[in-house]
């Protein structure tokens, strides 16, 4: 019996799966952390403690609970948030925190730099993607700007996966879907870094470029020593956990799509071209000839929790999944914009503020917190509409995420989108698809095979609710009225 590892940092939380040749779980284990939140609009996480820290922690459980021998391990494949930008030295040490995807808007100023100098059509056309806050470019940029010291001192700038491929293996490397956000550092025609657009990084010290089954390198004498791995154990290039998550689920064929319900959401789409739109991202698939259409909430799970430990610290999340239960849809009127950390895809606004609108005297705690689930679900409408209009409307959506263990979100979703979502039997996220990629990787599994590990367990069928086609115009009306002043809002 030969076993794959799959392991994936998120937002909040590490997970970990070994899995046998069939798919079955035979272990799993977690390990929560935290976002370092230094300043508004700042996001990020310690490389040594949160991300490799994290693996070996969830590593070492595994080999545990599961007694599995580490030379019956085949292959390892490591996920992570991003994609992030991390800063290594000469010896691949970190020189400061990681700084994460596109919840961290500290790079606004360059963004407005690098589109005036390129131009944006341009880099939309060369890199497929608009300069956003997911972009990385602009953070090197900032890095560069405003730490000109630690920025010579860098050898290497790293995300979050190659920072783990590089602590097992030795290897810096990174995966086209991943590099893709690097903007406006790498070309999507050419699947290659290019220094056409901008010169402010030398390519050599970004790392080698693969796809995400590729193998990165071999754990090495002092990963083993450090994890508990076997010395010369496979390890793949990896990618963001989205796709990891995209896969653990299914999504591999052209209409696919994957609604993620995390610390964000995250939807990804396979296409069967590339789609040009500056409202949504665009990246090479995780193998070659394939494409993905992409899009994210800057808040979702996260506003979640910001409502427990703000507004309800007396109670749990299944408490106020009830008291949200009890609401009308529609929370008897009441609005949420769930832009607290900005607003990524479609509207691209750092700027953008959260709100809740229409509220009176008879509003209850489980009318607000349904608001929020359902301002979250406008957010998700708005994209899903996106993708209509530029002629990607999903064929089949698949659901995954904590998110889908809540009946009040999910259906405010499938209503509000007009879409039915398929929830598999396993709900694990990404490491899962890690542990999938891995068997892939190695030969064991080929791509429909993932049907039989993880096969469908129910559907959320989309009904036509009257409040939500009076209220979601007057949300989308919201953020466009009072857009203005939200950016006034923004301190000196």
């Amino acid at each position: 019996m030969t076993y794959t590892l799959g392991v994936d940092i998120g937002t909040f939380e590490t997970k970990g799966v070994l899995v046998d040749r069939h798919g079955a779980i035979v272990a799993m284990a977690t390990r929560a952390h935290q976002m370092i939140v230094p300043r508004p609009g700042w996001a990020e996480h310690r490389a040594d403690q949160d991300w490799w820290g994290d693996f070996v922690f969830v590593t070492k459980a595994l080999l545990a609970e599961s007694q599995v021998k580490p030379e019956e391990i085949a292959c390892i494949a490591p996920s992570a948030i991003g994609p992030c930008m991390l800063p290594v030295d000469a010896g691949g040490a970190p020189l400061m925190n990681g700084v994460l995807y596109g919840v961290d808007t500290r790079a606004g100023a360059e963004i407005d730099r690098l589109n005036a100098e390129i131009g944006v059509d341009t880099i939309l056309d060369r890199c497929g993607n608009a300069l956003t806050s997911q972009s990385v470019g602009p953070k090197i940029l900032w890095l560069k700007r405003n730490h000109p010291d630690l920025f010579a001192r860098t050898a290497k700038i790293l995300t979050s996966t190659s920072y783990l491929t590089w602590k097992l293996t030795g290897e810096y490397t990174i995966d086209h879907y991943t590099a893709a956000n690097f903007s406006p550092l790498y070309d999507v025609e050419t699947l290659d870094w290019t220094q056409d657009l901008a010169d402010f990084l030398p390519l050599h010290k970004l790392p080698r470029l693969g796809w995400a089954t590729d193998i990165a390198g071999h754990i090495t004498p002092q990963a083993a020593a450090e994890t508990g791995l076997a010395i010369g154990t496979p390890v793949t290039i990896g990618t963001i956990d989205a796709a990891a998550e995209a896969v653990s689920v299914g999504v591999q064929a052209p209409g696919d799509m994957m609604m993620m319900y995390g610390s964000t959401i995250f939807i990804i789409q396979i296409t069967a071209a590339r789609i040009r739109d500056a409202r949504l991202w665009y990246a090479p698939w995780l193998t070659p000839g394939q494409h993905a259409c992409m899009a994210g909430l800057a808040t979702s799970g996260t506003l979640t929790h910001w409502f427990r430990n703000e507004l309800a610290r007396d109670a749990d999340f299944a408490t106020l999944a009830a008291e949200a239960a009890a609401s009308p849809k529609g929370a008897k009127g009441l609005l949420c914009l769930p832009y607290f950390s900005g607003e990524r895809t479609p509207i691209h606004d750092p700027l953008a503020k959260g709100a809740f609108f229409g509220l009176d005297l008879t509003h209850t705690r489980g009318d607000m917190f349904r608001a929020v689930m359902e301002g979250i679900a406008s957010g998700t409408a708005h994209v899903l509409d996106t993708c209509r209009a530029v002629g990607a409307a999903p064929q089949r959506v698949l659901a995954v995420g904590g998110g889908t263990k809540n009946d009040v979100w999910m259906q405010a979703t499938s209503d509000l989108g007009r879409i039915p979502q398929i929830v598999c039997e396993k709900t694990v996220g990404a490491s899962y698809g890690d542990a999938f990629l891995a068997a892939m990787a190695i030969g064991a599994a080929q791509p429909d095979d993932i049907a039989t590990w993880n096969p469908v367990a129910r559907t959320v069928a989309p009904e036509t609710v009257p409040a939500y086609a009076r209220q979601y115009p007057l949300w989308q009306a919201l953020y466009t009225q009072t857009r203005d002043i939200a950016h006034a809002l923004v301190p000196e």
